[in-house]
């Protein structure tokens, strides 16, 4: 009877897990990509500063294009990881963008990713993550990710300083959902 009680409680856990990125999506579906914009061109280029073993690890491939689809969001995101001049754009999913290499799955597992929280090897050998294009290059990058010490998430917090205190709580909500799986 208790492992019934578990199964179920983690069933619910998940479920509710799954919801909150859901709702996410939603909510960002409205906002014109143009506002959205300047705020990834700013995230990535402190990113840059803070985390510059992260573009170091990348070699040659901070000159590769890379699509980053979330399912649960109404548009894809294209990263180009150059170290002097990084660019991080939104682009609604219908639009046909060049990229070289791309990484999409579920909003928990990539958010379990870049906030260092996971085995990605397991999640990429799982197939948790869609690997496409330059495989080689999206290995590079989930490498790069997993040497990291701390979490990207957390910087991303720490850039948006007060006005990301709505998405600070998100973010610790997240993890406590994470952690109760």
């Amino acid at each position: 009877m208790v492992d019934q009680d578990n199964a179920s409680q983690s069933h619910q856990t998940k479920a509710k897990t799954t919801r909150l990125p859901k709702l996410i999506g939603a909510a960002l579906t409205p906002i014109p990509l143009v506002l959205l914009q300047p705020v990834l061109g700013r995230l990535v280029r402190d990113i840059a500063k803070r985390r510059p073993e992260l573009f170091e690890r990348l070699g040659p491939h901070t000159e590769t294009f890379f699509m980053i689809e979330i399912d649960e969001f109404p548009f894809v995101l294209r990263l180009l990881p150059d170290p002097e001049q990084p660019k991080l754009t939104a682009h609604r999913r219908h639009e046909n963008i060049e990229f070289g290499a791309s990484i999409g799955g579920p909003f928990m597992t990539l958010f379990t990713i870049i906030d260092g929280n996971s085995d990605s090897d397991a999640m990429f050998f799982a197939r948790d993550v869609r690997v496409g294009g330059n495989t080689e290059a999206a290995v590079c990058l989930r490498n790069a990710m997993d040497d990291l010490e701390g979490s990207v998430i957390d910087d991303i917090l720490d850039i948006g300083g007060p006005l990301f205190a709505p998405l600070r709580l998100v973010m610790a909500h997240l993890r406590t959902r994470e952690a109760a799986i």
